[in-house]
């Protein structure tokens, strides 16, 4: 990668620096604490990884986290895996999440918006109320601290009522989408045993009515441990025989206890994507996520009480439970139940508007697919309020920089963050007061010590190498679930540099600081020893009008070659033909590399994906290699398990 330093798409001004939560952070931690008043965010960053106890000790004092008892120190063990953070601390993520009760009682917590575009608020005072009658309720039905509360739920006010009264509990909440199908729900509620199953009769998205209460009803008879499960109508059906309503829970006028419980107490249960096996239950615990969301949320994002942050997402995705922690910073925050693309590409933008979002986050995918059909987003909605688009999902490539910049404002701070499910948080993103450049994600977090490492184990600057954190996050797991010995978490991070964390992406950490992903380094492009990730085939070959969606995978050979397909889904009315393929070879060998010009190019009738929305590399490689589809994939994890079967085809065919 060239070191030579471009100009910035986008600087912020200096009042906006000036104003910026972080810089004030930075005076205050400078004054009580010791981190440097001068240098910028570079010398604070450097602080906050060289004084990693002193940085989260301020991190807890700026956020005023309350510690029902306090701790001893800060990190009292800091190996990986296993670092034990505050012990002896007890407190309670709910009761941080409804703080802005006490003081902004009858403004918006949650702005609920369905297809119909039109936003429902619904005040701090009646989050509060909810929350506390349904915890009360959770208790009279035996839920203790530790149990495990399951929702089956679309991105609805009642499935943040139903978190925040588990949390206050002391019990471990997980959540799965309605339209993930029941194996797949299984796979994962059936790891951690919920007593406790919070259910919709169904959903509705892309302008129809979906009706799920055939597979609640085989949840209800896969789910043994199952004490309880709680029917909310969202589609205005009758609760199911032996089902409690969810309006008698939630009726009550009480103030909400929340059960002080240890820092490293789970708070909830989420899943990787599962497509070569049973999903990985990652178990994130109560203090670890709250300081982790506190400080990327309030300091990353400058989220405070005047902002509105709208996130397309699902419960199904972590960047849901990180919508919701946004009540942390006392922000309103945007739920959208529904198709980001009802009634038309431009649906998100529009909801923006009228929901007076000043974070609007959604995903590369979807920037990329209002650039592929001509959407204005300014022309067309007032944006003025939003001050940030982030995006996350996928790397946002460059043409994505470029049209936010031109279409959305030219004052606009685009932020391509990175992390992972597993961190429930970004490893790199979002920073209010460095420059943008183009392709490029900000910076690594604040005590987050990113590297790229090569293979030896050597930091590299200006080259590909593998993302790397060679210290404990609060946010990274306690532990997976049924994983006794710790083995399954282990293989998963720290196998390949003991003792430092390996995320499984190839980045580029520049001279100047900022990252650059090229996609997962377990799927990516090794021509004659010049490596290259997926996302920058992507990037480039998306860009010709004719080619809707692409796949591309380096499959080894079993006589020591090395096969390199480009899959291409095409856009409706395009035509494959010899002059479309030459453009696409063409594309990649001027803008990227001869070496990576795929072998060949095939179109196909689809490009399948997991159920958060990322393209399956690893899997398909595995049936090109001639592993049988039921061992390649978890077919329940999958989208469109009959896109794979021609992938499976096509291998038979080869031979």
């Amino acid at each position: 990668m060239s070191t030579v330093n471009p100009s910035p798409l986008w600087q912020p001004t200096p009042e906006r620096i000036a104003h910026a939560r972080i810089t004030k952070f930075q005076a205050w931690a400078a004054e009580h604490h010791g981190a440097p008043a001068h240098g910028g965010y570079a010398a604070l960053h450097r602080w906050s990884v060289d004084e990693l106890d002193t940085f989260w000790k301020a991190v807890t004092e700026w956020f005023d986290v309350r510690f029902s008892t306090p701790y001893a120190r800060v990190l009292g063990d800091r190996s990986m895996p296993g670092a034990e953070w505050f012990p002896g601390a007890t407190l309670n993520y709910a009761e941080h999440a409804l703080r802005a009760a006490g003081t902004r009682a009858d403004e918006p917590a949650l702005l609920y918006v369905d297809e119909t575009h039109e936003p429902t608020p619904v005040s701090w005072s009646e989050l509060r109320r909810q929350v506390g009658s349904l915890a009360a309720e959770l208790r009279a039905l035996g839920v203790r601290p530790g149990d495990r509360v399951s929702g089956y739920l679309p991105n609805v006010p009642q499935a943040v009522v139903a978190l925040l009264a588990t949390a206050a509990v002391g019990a471990v909440w997980t959540s799965c989408a309605p339209d993930f199908g029941a194996r797949s729900v299984l796979d994962r509620f059936q790891q951690v045993e919920p007593v406790v199953l919070f259910t919709v009769d169904g959903y509705r998205y892309g302008g129809k009515e979906h009706d799920r209460r055939d597979v609640v009803a085989q949840l209800r008879g896969e789910l043994p441990t199952l004490r309880a499960v709680v029917h909310i109508p969202l589609l205005g059906t009758e609760a199911p025989e032996g089902a409690l309503d969810w309006s008698t829970l939630t009726s009550a006028d009480v103030d909400p206890v929340f059960e002080p419980v240890p820092f490293d107490h789970p708070l909830w249960v989420l899943y990787s994507s599962g497509t070569t096996g049973l999903p990985k239950a990652i178990v994130q615990s109560q203090g670890g996520i709250l300081v982790e969301h506190l400080k990327q949320l309030g300091l990353h994002c400058d989220l405070g009480t005047e902002d509105r942050f709208f996130w397309y997402t699902s419960t199904g995705w972590m960047m849901w439970n990180f919508l919701v922690s946004g009540l942390l910073t006392g922000t309103t925050i945007v739920l959208y139940d529904g198709s980001p693309g009802h009634p038309d590409t431009g649906a998100q933008w529009r909801i923006a508007e009228r929901t007076g979002a000043t974070l609007f986050g959604t995903s590369a995918a979807y920037v990329m697919a209002c650039r592929k059909a001509e959407v204005h987003p300014s022309r067309d909605a007032d944006l003025t309020r939003v001050r940030c688009v982030a995006t996350t999902g996928s790397p946002l490539p460059p043409d994505g920089f470029r049209w936010l910049h031109d279409e959305v404002s030219e004052d606009l701070w685009i932020a391509s963050v990175s992390g992972g499910t597993d961190v429930c948080s970004c490893f790199a993103g979002a920073v209010p007061t460095l420059p943008v450049y183009i392709g490029e994600l900000q910076a690594a977090g604040l005590g987050t010590d990113l590297q790229s490492w090569d293979a030896s184990g050597r930091p590299v600057v200006d080259e590909v190498g593998e993302l790397v954190v060679t210290n404990p996050m609060p946010s990274m797991p306690v532990r997976f679930w049924n994983d006794p010995d710790g083995s399954r978490y282990h293989d998963s991070y720290f196998d390949t540099y003991p003792g430092v964390w390996r995320h499984g992406d190839w980045i580029t950490v520049t001279s100047r600081d900022s990252v650059v992903i090229h996609g997962r380094s377990d799927s990516t492009l090794n021509r004659q020893g010049v490596r290259m990730g997926s996302a920058d085939i992507y990037e480039a070959v998306e860009r010709l009008p004719e080619i809707k969606e692409s796949l591309v995978i380096g499959v080894e050979q079993p006589d020591g070659g090395y096969w390199m397909p480009l899959f291409v889904h095409l856009a409706p009315g395009a035509e494959f033909d010899e002059a479309l393929l030459d453009r696409i070879k063409r594309t990649i060998r001027e803008q990227l590399s001869p070496r990576h010009v795929p072998d060949e190019v095939i179109e196909v009738p689809g490009v399948p994906h997991t159920l958060t929305g990322k393209r399956i590399e690893v899997p398909v490689k595995r049936l090109l290699q001639g592993t049988p589809l039921d061992k390649a994939v978890n077919a329940g994890s999958v989208d469109d398990v009959e896109l794979l079967k021609f992938y499976e085809r096509l291998a038979r065919e080869r031979g």
